[in-house]
């Protein structure tokens, strides 16, 4: 295909830095098979940077390893389900990789999951075993007891625990006892439980990895749940190529090699995190900053400590660094990209961070169903504010009619984001139907409202469903309703994302009381948060004698979204007025 044909049909193709080529030849080979290779090549090179503490590639390789020989002791067979529960540790990248190399399937899930949440979970999937960390013992062994009692013996038959401090240098390791936050029934819990580290002592060598007998484009690697339309979590399945294509296209962006290094404070249980953090550099030989949860401060002394070239955050990760009090005292000088998406990056927040740095923010845009990042703003080239870039080499976008998604629309017109590429995910676990909406044509319809320039820049203008992205985490309102709908005074409810400069969007929730019921906006809230994760919770609940509906008695969520953003503009204009 010649350039200009390439510019015809790929206009954003003219955009591409140099050193990233229209197209990737992609080995037909398993994601540890790959990560087997990187320690062949770079053994004594920085792999991990834990609190300070580094493991090399070959020390890394050699953890896997051993694990990976004992998962097959315990009788882990291809196919067979495991649980990862864990933050941004050493051994989430040690079990992730060894899980892949027996044949097995990764299930990442978050691990300030509530109960009936990890019983949806475990049971959808029917999750043989689970890593986790030690301070979920408790909510862990109550939902395994709940199954076994249900005489779903055949779920979570093994569990192993993990401290986040286990890997940490001493004395630093000293100063982080977290069973001390176990309640007394957590401790009991632990006491008898098994740890990871014992599955790490075995001598098995493996003479054949399971994972070679794979096939690489229909056999499922990661199995990672997302909020679905109906409000329950469904699991998007993940192939080897899938999640190969996607690394390597992350890689070559960037022109990412063994010199790098690579701050990772978005969750690995998450697509952004699991690929562009943890894969990406996997590959590549890149050496990879592991920091649990994000606290500016902590962000800030890595990044001033390590010397990293790259970053991936969201928005409030930016927002947070940039207002933080004492920035002064660290230089983030050695950043030379920083990738952001999840959620929309105001202009603002993007021109202070690259006047502060120096580096490119590169905002861009994923999905689950598609493994996660397929499009950004080029490293050198032309970067757009406001634009969530260009397509990845192999990826294809366009935009669709609303009505139909069959007619192709021209630059400067509005419609539905529809995607082509070898990332997209085999399908919706158990849910043929979903996926047949999803996928059509070897097309992903994302659901997302989108518009392209004459360049073949994309913007993303709305959102079709419903979902509020929250400090870059999916929110789905029918999963909020449906509890809060179980509270016993609750008679109406409906759920919306309203714009909020920090986190993008908050949560709010209007809601209708049953007859002579009373509740309180902070009681609603409380209850929300015992079954719901942190960044799901309404941060407010509004109060209505009645929701406004249709007139065939559909609750109208737009007039309610519509008045709870003018709301907010009222509030920002008068503490605006005040100063």
């Amino acid at each position: 295909m010649s350039l200009e044909t390439n510019v015809l049909e790929f206009p954003w193709r003219a955009k591409y830095d140099k050193q990233v080529p229209f197209n990737l030849t992609y080995p037909e080979e398993t994601v540890d098979q790959l990560f087997r290779k990187t320690v062949s090549k770079y053994p004594e090179s920085i792999a991990l940077i834990y609190f300070n503490k580094k493991l090399t590639y070959g020390q890394l390789g050699k953890l896997v390893e051993q694990l990976a020989g004992e998962l097959v002791q315990l009788g882990i067979k291809p196919g067979d389900k495991i649980a990862l529960l864990l933050a941004n540790c050493p051994q989430y990248v040690i079990a992730y990789y060894a899980i892949l190399a027996v044949g097995a399937v990764v299930v990442p899930v978050n691990p300030l999951s509530t109960e009936p949440e990890l019983l949806h979970i475990f049971r959808d999937s029917q999750v043989k075993a689970a890593i986790c960390l030690d301070l979920l013992a408790e909510r862990l062994e109550n939902v395994r007891d709940t199954m076994h009692q249900a005489g779903e013996t055949h779920l979570l038959q093994y569990t192993y625990y993990t401290s986040l401090n286990e890997y940490m240098p001493f004395p630093l390791k000293l100063l982080y006892p977290l069973t001390r936050k176990l309640s007394p029934e957590g401790k009991a819990r632990l006491k008898t439980a098994k740890r990871f580290k014992d599955l790490l002592k075995g001598n098995t060598i493996l003479k054949e990895y399971p994972s070679q007998k794979v096939d690489v484009h229909k056999d499922l690697a990661v199995l990672i749940y997302t909020g679905g339309t109906t409000g329950r979590p469904k699991g998007v399945m993940l192939s080897h190529y899938g999640l190969v294509t996607n690394a390597f296209q992350a890689i070559s962006w960037v022109s990412m090699n063994n010199k790098d290094r690579l701050v990772t404070v978005l969750p690995v249980f998450h697509g952004f995190g699991m690929s562009v953090c943890m894969n990406a550099p996997m590959f590549s030989g890149a050496s990879t900053i592991l920091i649990p949860r994000f606290e500016a401060k902590a962000v800030l002394q890595a990044i001033h400590k390590h010397k990293p070239t790259y970053f991936a955050g969201v928005p409030t990760m930016y927002i947070a660094m940039i207002n933080y009090p004492k920035l002064k005292k660290y230089s983030l000088s050695s950043l030379v990209g920083c990738f952001v998406g999840a959620a929309a990056l105001a202009p603002e927040v993007k021109r202070s961070f690259e006047e502060l740095t120096g580096a490119r923010l590169m905002e861009g845009y994923g999905l689950t169903e598609g493994v996660n990042a397929l499009c950004c703003n080029p490293l050198h080239g032309e970067n757009k504010t406001g634009s969530i870039g260009i397509p990845f080499p192999d990826v294809n976008f366009k935009i669709r009619d609303i009505d139909t998604g069959e007619k192709d629309l021209p630059p400067g017109e509005t419609g539905e984001l529809v995607i082509q590429c070898p990332d997209l995910m085999l399908g919706y676990y158990n849910r043929p139907e979903e996926t047949a909406y999803a996928l059509r044509n070897g097309w992903l319809y994302t659901g997302d409202i989108a518009t392209m320039d004459e360049e073949g820049y994309f913007y993303l203008v709305d959102r079709k469903k419903d979902m509020i992205i929250t400090g870059g985490f999916n929110v789905y309102p029918r999963e909020v309703e449906d509890v809060l709908y179980e509270h016993p005074a609750v008679r109406e409810a409906c759920v919306v994302g309203v714009k909020d400069g920090y986190s993008g969007e908050r949560v709010v929730a209007y809601v209708s009381l049953k007859e002579g019921a009373t509740a309180t906006e902070q009681e609603i809230i409380s209850f929300c948060r015992k079954h719901l994760v942190p960044y799901k919770v309404p941060r407010n609940v509004e109060f209505r004698d009645e929701l406004p509906k249709t007139a065939i008695g559909k609750i109208l969520r737009r007039t309610l979204r519509e008045a709870a953003a003018a709301e907010a503009e009222k509030s920002s204009k008068e503490v605006a007025a005040t100063k």
